[in-house]
């Protein structure tokens, strides 16, 4: 089950004790169980060798508790960097503004022409800093090539 998913379900699992009076409850207990989970990981975290906890930063099992805690030992822009690197076309960073959490990024020449989709799944993962895309097109090449001369009957 995916990080995601997992969201979803505590959130239907909270919303159906809504209206009941134990919507407060519920609530108390995943505070209490994120919290009791955070300690858990506060005391792991400075243990791992940097090597192994590097390569377990790319799972969002790992990185989005880690998020959640503020255990994540990479900047922002480190995890944007990540999470851009995981997508199957490259961009550049423009820019990122952390007040309003809009990120800049062109599209380089040659991609495969992935959706805003794509891009904002993989930060939502890494970087939930980020609530905005705004993606550019890189300036399109003038294509010169030989073709055949104009016919009469053709112009």
């Amino acid at each position: 089950m995916t990080a995601e998913q997992t969201g979803l379900r505590i959130q239907e699992a909270l919303d159906a004790l809504a209206g009941s009076g134990a919507e407060q409850a519920g609530e108390q207990l995943v505070r209490d169980l994120m919290d009791f989970y955070g300690q858990g990981l506060a005391r792991i975290v400075p243990l791992l060798p940097p090597p192994a906890l590097d390569r377990m930063l790319d799972d969002p099992a790992v990185a989005g508790p880690l998020l959640l805690h503020d255990l994540h030992p990479e900047s922002v822009t480190a995890r944007i960097d990540r999470a851009l690197a995981s997508l199957p076309e490259r961009v550049d960073v423009l820019g990122f503004d952390p007040g309003t959490g809009i990120l800049r990024l062109r599209r380089t020449a040659g991609g495969c022409g992935c959706g805003a989709g794509d891009v904002e799944a993989a930060l939502a993962c890494h970087a939930p800093e980020v609530t905005a895309v705004e993606l550019e097109r890189a300036p399109q090449l003038l294509q010169i090539g030989t073709r055949p001369p104009l016919t009469a009957e053709a112009r």
